[in-house]
């Protein structure tokens, strides 16, 4: 029963990470309808933020995160105001195209830049080791996530149902045309979305780089991954990544310690099995564009 409670808690833990990385995506994705499989390119950037702050310069942790976010968001709306945002009426298939390219560029330059070695990142005493309640081992590090993505999960979904913002996000992507009749900057309200799933994938980066490691080929390693959680969620709202995330990290986690041969297998299966019955995702609807 210890063994089985320690992997349901890894197996959560895992899960937290895939959406803290995955959530930018969905809300790109699923809110603005645009594919950008070069998430994992500003994930990367985030990790490599933190990583330079805190293993370099000496920065605290915690001092290094909220950095992480805003680099990887300005790149982001850079990015979106020269490159992204004349493909927004262009097909999937064009945006795939454009964004596999950019992988591929961010890839090259962070390993000329970085150079092609694994980094982790230095963590504070207190996030380092476990402790024990009723014999199940605890992760310090793997409870701060599960605490950070709980509360971006409740923050995300009242920012994109309970405010102004939302709304106006909601009839931008449903009707843009109509949106801008109505007052709506809808360049802009694109370009903030857009920079802020940047800002989450780096803030993921960096979350994630203790654990899953940190190099040049991460946003290659990691795409299926990031897909994976949006496609099995369901891309139409946050709540279907999130509990995507978790029954994909728990079921990873158990297969690979139950069943290692197979292991990394059990996260395919349970896609398949979700995508035969709800072709949509959990919570998915019919996408329209």
């Amino acid at each position: 029963m210890t063994a089985i409670l320690t992997n349901l808690f890894d197996g959560v833990a895992y899960g937290m990470l895939l959406f803290v990385l995955a959530c930018g995506l969905a809300v790109t994705l699923g809110l603005m309808n645009f594919v950008n499989l070069a998430h994992g390119a500003f994930a990367m950037t985030g990790g490599y933020v933190c990583a330079v702050l805190a293993n370099q310069l000496g920065w605290p942790f915690f001092a290094a995160l909220p950095f992480a976010f805003i680099v990887s968001a300005v790149i982001g709306a850079a990015l979106e105001r020269t490159l992204y945002q004349h493909l927004y009426a262009r097909s999937h298939l064009d945006q795939v195209l454009f964004s596999i390219g950019l992988v591929f560029m961010s890839v090259a330059a962070a390993d000329y830049v970085m150079g092609s070695s694994r980094l982790f990142i230095k963590l504070p005493a207190a996030l380092q080791g476990q402790f024990d309640v009723f014999g199940v081992g605890i992760g310090r590090y793997r409870l701060m996530i599960i605490v950070i993505c709980g509360l971006l999960t409740v923050g995300l979904q009242l920012v994109l149902s309970k405010t102004r913002f939302g709304s106006r996000l909601r009839a931008a992507v449903d009707d843009p045309r109509a949106a801008s009749g109505l007052g709506i900057n809808v360049p802009q309200v694109f370009a903030f979305t857009f920079a802020f799933g940047c800002g989450l994938a780096g803030l993921g980066g960096a979350l994630s780089a203790e654990i899953l490691g940190l190099d040049p080929y991460f946003p290659l390693k990691f795409m299926i991954y990031f897909l994976i959680v949006v496609t099995v969620g369901g891309s139409s709202s946050i709540t279907g990544p999130f509990l995507a995330s978790l029954l994909l990290g728990i079921g990873d986690v158990a297969g690979k310690y139950y069943v290692p041969k197979l292991g990394p297998f059990v996260i395919y299966t349970i896609m398949i099995v979700i995508l035969i019955w709800r072709p949509n995702g959990l919570f998915g609807r019919t996408a329209t564009r």
